[in-house]
């Protein structure tokens, strides 16, 4: 008798483009994820890939219908229990996720294409990307785009360069408190171009670890 058994379809990885809208040069992330994530779970792994820390209001605006909270009290679709595959999204498809409504962050997501699912990976990956995301509560496209002005960064690696040689000729390396903070608000402006393949990775592998992905 001949076997009619079929064997079971392998499981389906969706891979994403993501851009911040409104800035140029881009800053884009490849994104690849098992297609079972749930909208909850695609948002962790986005807030993950830009650095971000998803305590501001947000939503997908998928095919017309929202996923997530629009507004304060306000919740549409359940992100909880909507998954990719779900959503019937085809190859090139493009759909936008909006984040922190005061800075007004807009996301472009497409769907590159859906890929079947290599065993020997670790998902969600990211597999390209350019540029540091934007920070958070920073004042959104125009203030960042303002910020970050050649002649902006330019003037912060010439003061941290001035900082850091203050530091070194000092007898008294306490001192350096006193620079901490100028330090601090100097460093998304030095490092605006970098951006780190693996520090994502890292940061998609621990949110995996914690089960967060298809929450």
């Amino acid at each position: 008798m001949p076997d009619t058994m079929q064997p079971a379809p392998l499981p389906s990885v969706y891979q994403l483009r993501v851009v911040v809208r409104g800035v140029s040069p881009l800053i884009w992330r490849r994104l690849q994820l098992p297609a079972v994530t749930t909208v909850a779970g695609l948002h962790a792994v986005v807030q993950a890939a830009f650095g971000w820390t998803g305590t501001h209001l947000h939503r997908f605006v998928v095919q017309g219908r929202e996923y997530g909270i629009g507004y304060v009290g306000g919740v549409g679709a359940d992100p909880h229990l909507v998954r990719l595959a779900d959503l019937g999204l085809r190859p090139t498809e493009r759909f936008a996720y909006d984040y922190d409504f005061t800075d007004g962050w807009r996301l472009g997501l497409r769907l590159e294409q859906i890929l079947v699912m290599d065993p020997g990976r670790v998902y969600p990956r990211c597999t390209g990307g350019r540029r540091a995301a934007p920070p958070e509560a920073g004042g959104g496209v125009w203030v960042f785009l303002e910020q970050t002005q050649p002649h902006h960064v330019l003037a912060a690696t010439l003061r941290a360069v001035e900082i850091l040689s203050l530091l070194l000729e000092a007898e008294d390396l306490t001192r350096f408190g006193e620079h901490r903070d100028e330090l601090a608000a100097l460093l998304p402006l030095l490092g605006v171009d970098r951006f780190d393949r693996r520090t994502v990775n890292r940061a998609l592998a621990a949110l995996s670890a914690t089960g967060a992905r298809a929450a």
